[in-house]
């Protein structure tokens, strides 16, 4: 039985927080091997785009849903919606390991754990407060947003380059201060066991976009595709 989150100390607070971020990542990569190598790749896209939207309107829905109701919710349904949304970028994922080399994949994979790494140790060790970036890195996460909006709808790939080291930029800069904000969250829920097994779950799926968001604009700066597509 786990005992009350008042006695435990903030390093294994942290290690627990890590430890979700790193089993979600898990299933978000089993689940895309599983399915592409299965097929189901294929079955998704003879659906059309209707399936497409409907599996990104899907994970959208489960992130606000935790983000939105995280006091409201138990903490097993709180565990249950981000293995939920892991689950359901892996299927989106699967498009990634039937489009890309193995290789590449995996040269991806290790830079993108070296600088979240080494991000995430920044976050940690600094004595400087992090919190004043979060404006500049909220502005960041609008311009992304916008650009791809408008990506939809004019030819923008000419811009690419620039995008992907403005992406890289500001998810490294978030992995620095979600780490940070661990200790925030320790410090505000430690009396409280359940907000604080909530939050440390809420924790964990920032840190998951920040790795995954950092994946992908490597994967878009370096990567090359199969050559067997």
């Amino acid at each position: 039985m786990e005992g009350g989150l008042a006695s435990e100390p903030l390093n294994v607070y942290t290690a627990k927080t890590f430890g979700w971020m790193f089993l979600g990542l898990l299933v978000t990569f089993g689940t895309a091997i599983a399915f592409s190598a299965g097929g189901g790749l294929y079955y998704l896209l003879t659906m059309g785009m209707p399936a497409v939207f409907a599996l990104a309107i899907a994970e959208i829905v489960v992130v606000m849903v935790l983000s939105a109701r995280l006091h409201k919710l138990s903490i097993g349904a709180a565990r249950g919606l981000f293995f939920a949304y892991a689950v359901l970028n892996g299927i989106t994922f699967s498009a990634v390991f039937f489009a890309y080399d193995v290789q590449i994949l995996l040269t991806v994979f290790a830079l993108t754990s070296l600088y979240f790494g080494v991000l995430a140790a920044y976050g940690w060790f600094t004595k400087r407060d992090l919190s004043g970036l979060r404006p500049i890195l909220t502005a960041g996460l609008i311009f992304l947003l916008v650009f791809w909006l408008i990506s939809m709808f004019l030819p923008l790939s000419g811009f690419d380059r620039i995008i992907c080291f403005v992406g890289l930029a500001v998810f490294m800069g978030l992995t620095a201060y979600d780490t940070q904000k661990i200790k925030q969250l320790h410090a505000a829920f430690e009396g409280d066991y359940e907000m604080s097994k909530k939050a440390s779950i809420f924790a964990a799926l920032q840190l998951y976009l920040d790795f995954i968001n950092i994946f992908l604009y490597i994967l878009r700066l370096l990567g090359r595709r199969s050559s067997s597509n």
